[in-house]
């Protein structure tokens, strides 16, 4: 795949898994495919299979009330994908989030995103209001 490709492609992940449909989006992954999310995160942990960023989203999503993902920026090199993005949440009084999402290809496929949160207050923050608006 040309660098132009592979960005392309993960702008249609985005688009893929933000219509909700995961059954094309797992067309685009590997079968070993993974996410790994850091220690210290609500959700935390290693999500592994093509249904991993299905799961992944169900309980990142269904818990954070996100009004808008804000594209900032997209690099490549080699077989990744960096896509800087901002999450703004429906308080409008919770901080925004930004993060750096890496995307690794492998034969014309995602085999792992590994996202890298500048400050993971927010994202703490806003799971915490959240669960609270719903306990």
């Amino acid at each position: 795949m040309t660098d132009d490709e592979k960005m392309a492609f993960v702008q249609q992940l985005y688009a893929t898994t933000g219509a909700g449909d995961f059954d094309t989006a797992e067309t685009m992954l590997t079968d070993d495919f993974f996410i790994i999310e850091a220690d210290g995160l609500p959700m935390a942990g290693e999500f592994r299979g093509k249904t991993a960023l299905r799961d992944l989203y169900s309980h990142v999503f269904g818990t954070l009330k996100v009004a808008d993902l804000e594209p900032e920026g997209m690099t490549v090199g080699g077989d990744y994908v960096i896509n800087l993005v901002t999450f703004r949440f429906e308080n409008p009084d919770l901080a925004p989030a930004r993060l750096a999402e890496l995307f690794r290809f492998r034969d014309g496929k995602v085999c792992e995103i590994r996202p890298y949160y500048f400050d993971p207050k927010p994202i703490v923050d806003a799971w915490a209001y959240y669960e609270q608006q719903t306990a």
